[in-house]
């Protein structure tokens, strides 16, 4: 007599299997969330059967969010091979849009004008001739109208280069207003909350800054310089740096660069967690990485560095100590 097979996995553990495979593919995961998933999925045999579902289906069409995920898991669990195959036809529809949602927020993903998956970049031209270059995982929307042009940054970095019209060019971020005089540059949004900040980077004509909540300009930047907007102020300008433009070429520079530092921005153009261990963080990097192939990068890395890149899964890399 054959045994019978386990019980599928009721909703409520398929639903948590779905939130510890967002947390650990997020981006942000640390090897305290890595391990606690692990004692998680010891803690019952239901457990480690709702884990392995869910990473099947995340092998089979990539990363999925939880809000995409456990319906899709749950469906499967309960309904018959035919209503699985329509189920997973409407994932594979779904599966570029539920990866974007995952590096971006859900409303940014669904209902920006214009966005980037992760390690995709894009260029954009306006209505009014203006050129809008997206970054990888970044959304914008645009408004054009008979008073103004404006860009509402919502993630990521793009560099815009503005067409000649006599209505004023704005980007809105979350922390002021980018008004362009005549000019190119970029802006990248980083951060959350009370940690969010802005990098503009000016490379020809001038841009005027409207820190949020203030009535009149704080600053004007010109060609060649940079700044930082956080929530206290605006940065001193600066030289403007390589590495702020290198991206528009679709490029990684990096100069003396730690090397956890050098991880934290490669992971934004891969999919899944890079993680660099604290052993080789404070390890330096100097040189020009293309990102059309981060894999071939990590080995480079390895090659030139006392370190080694340890892949468990697709999603799943570590650069530790030799």
């Amino acid at each position: 007599m054959s045994a019978l097979p386990p019980p599928a996995p009721d909703a409520a553990v398929l639903r948590e299997a779905a939130r510890w495979l967002v947390r650990l593919h997020s981006g942000r995961a640390r090897e305290a969330d890595h391990a606690a998933c692990a004692a998680w999925r010891d803690a019952d045999p239901a457990h480690e059967r709702a884990w392995q579902r869910a990473e099947r289906l995340s092998q089979k069409f990539g990363a999925v969010p939880a809000a995409v995920g456990v319906p899709v898991l749950a469906r499967q669990a309960r309904s018959n091979r035919r209503a699985a195959l329509r189920t997973l036809a409407l994932l594979a529809t779904a599966a570029p849009a539920a990866w974007l949602g995952w590096r971006l927020a859900p409303w940014e993903a669904l209902t920006s004008d214009h966005r980037t998956a992760t390690g995709e970049r894009r260029e954009v031209q306006l209505a009014d001739g203006s050129r809008v270059l997206l970054d990888t995982g970044s959304a914008i929307d645009v408004r054009i109208d008979a008073g103004q042009r404006t860009v509402r940054l919502r993630a990521g970095a793009i560099q815009v280069a503005t067409a000649s019209d006599a209505r004023p060019f704005v980007v809105e971020t979350a922390l002021g207003r980018l008004r362009a005089l005549g000019t190119r540059f970029t802006v990248r949004q980083d951060g959350e909350d009370t940690q969010q900040q802005i990098h503009l980077a000016v490379t020809e004509g001038a841009v005027e800054v409207t820190l949020r909540g203030a009535s009149s300009p704080a600053l004007v930047v010109p060609a060649g310089r940079q700044t930082l907007l956080r929530h206290q102020g605006a940065s001193p300008l600066t030289a403007l740096s390589p590495e702020s433009q290198a991206w528009t070429q679709g490029v990684l520079y990096a100069e003396n660069m730690r090397l956890a530092d050098f991880c934290a921005e490669l992971a934004r153009y891969r999919p899944g967690l890079l993680h660099c261990s604290p052993e080789v963080a404070e390890l330096r990097i100097s040189g020009a990485f293309q990102l059309r192939d981060t894999d071939y990068v990590l080995s480079m890395v390895a090659s030139t560095l006392p370190v080694q890149v340890l892949t468990r899964t697709r999603w799943w890399v570590t650069v530790l100590p030799i």
